[in-house]
């Protein structure tokens, strides 16, 4: 009979798997505190632990780290009812074979035994803890308790051990930046992060963005400049809608992965590719290279390892507490002080489809605080869009262009800000000076002049 410990400081908890798990044929034993766990290990030389992230005595990864020190092969599987993306991330490089969230669900706990079984045959090597930066609700923090998403977060642990090229998949607004940003943080959080969204340069432009160019390299290169590539040093680039790059700069980038190396444009020197390449694509990737929007050949180098990010849609569970952690960002940004939304406010948002994922709920949920005189959103302050982009209710308010949608928006934010420029630009997620030529441009005139 196959041995397990659990160790979680909710007595009840260790009660009701020392039940279910005897009775599914294994022998069990549990423990509340971390010294009384690495007890029963040493006595018992169990197979599988289950280990809770938050003991009384000590903090579960480093009892984590303790029986990886340890003698005898056995696989450990991290509990917690925490939202700790942080956690997740260091107990899967620390050698945790598996994260599971409570509340315990007992097929998960017997999928993860035989997850178990199948890796202590076939053990693989340990790689060295390496601590992660990242704070739980810190602005790149990926929320969530859906099983799609923890197994995102598990699979940047394992993907932040090595420098293989990884490629993103996910739709627009799902996270694919904050998913390469934490691959980074795990990974090489000294060094630079260099993001370039391919669909937002000048075509002409983007070869010298990437790989830099020499003085004289073509018209108006007054300078030497130096391409993301090279400045990224050790650290990362981040490659957002890959297929966006033409099939000719696709080949070099192809070759610079291939070869880890490259040329500045008009340049004969050699520089060394030393960064990790992470792309990522709201589209599927077959799709793109059945088209020929994206190489096969580059698609095949890129997707060393591959993470697709769940629509919001397929995870509606996670929806009240992104808004609770949205919200607290809202509120700081705008410093305001709403305490969440009402029941009918949730029931409406959990009933969208959210095309735009996690970005379109930020949105919403802003204009709701914008729109809100009380501590409590509304269901009336909660305004979606149609389905199918028709017009509202009877179809007859006016569509306006999307410069006159972008001009209210403009207006509002600054009018609910003060005109506090800096602030209104934090939420806007432009900078000041091009907030700036906003106003200028839509001619929104300043109500205190």
């Amino acid at each position: 009979m196959e041995r397990i410990v659990v160790v979680d400081d909710d007595a009840s908890i260790c009660r009701s798997l020392e039940v279910h798990l005897g009775q599914a044929g294994y022998e069990v034993h549990s423990s509340t505190t971390a010294a009384g766990g690495l007890e029963l290990i040493e006595r018992h030389d169990p197979a599988v632990v289950f280990l809770d992230l938050r003991l009384p005595d000590r903090s579960g990864l480093e009892v984590l780290r303790q029986i990886e020190k340890g003698s005898g092969s056995r696989a450990v599987i991290m509990i917690s009812g925490e939202q700790d993306m942080g956690a997740t991330i260091e107990a899967i490089r620390s050698g945790a074979l598996d994260y599971i969230r409570k509340p315990l669900d007992l097929d998960d706990l017997l999928i993860s035994i035989e997850k178990a079984k199948r890796h202590l045959h076939a053990p693989a090597p340990q790689t060295a803890a390496v601590a992660v930066g990242d704070t739980p609700c810190s602005p790149r923090e990926i929320v969530g308790r859906d099983k799609k998403i923890v197994e995102v977060v598990k699979q940047i642990g394992l993907v932040s051990k090595s420098r293989v090229t990884v490629l993103v998949e996910g739709e627009s607004g799902t996270g694919k930046e904050l998913v390469a940003r934490a691959i980074h943080q795990a990974s090489c959080p000294q060094a630079p992060f260099v993001a370039i969204n391919c669909s937002a340069l000048v075509p002409t432009l983007i070869e010298s963005e990437l790989f830099g160019h020499e003085r004289g390299a073509f018209t108006g290169a007054e300078h030497r400049k130096i391409g993301k590539l090279e400045a990224a040093g050790e650290g990362t680039v981040f490659l957002d809608e890959i297929s966006e790059l033409s099939l000719e700069l696709q080949a070099k980038l192809l070759r610079a992965l291939q070869e880890r190396e490259f040329e500045r444009v008009g340049g004969s020197q050699v520089i060394a590719l030393r960064a990790r390449v992470i792309a990522a694509t709201n589209r599927h990737p077959e799709a793109l290279a059945e088209a020929g929007l994206l190489r096969r050949d580059l698609l095949f180098r890129l997707s060393v390892a591959r993470i697709v990010v769940p629509p919001l849609r397929e995870r509606r569970q996670d929806i009240p507490l992104l808004v609770r952690y949205l919200l607290a960002r809202i509120d700081h940004a705008l410093d305001r002080k709403v305490e969440g939304v009402s029941q009918g406010a949730l029931r409406k948002l959990q009933a969208y489809d959210w095309p735009g994922n996690v970005r379109e709920l930020e949105n919403v949920l802003t204009r709701a605080v914008v729109l809100t005189r009380g501590d409590m959103i509304e269901e009336e302050a909660i305004e979606l869009a149609p389905k199918g982009g028709e017009p509202g209710a009877g179809g007859s308010k006016a569509i306006k262009t999307l410069r006159e949608v972008e001009r209210d928006h403009v207006e509002s934010v600054l009018f609910h800000s003060g005109w506090n420029i800096t602030r209104a630009a934090a939420l806007l997620g432009i900078s000041p000076t091009t907030l700036r030529k906003k106003i200028k441009d839509f001619g929104i005139e300043d109500p205190r002049e």
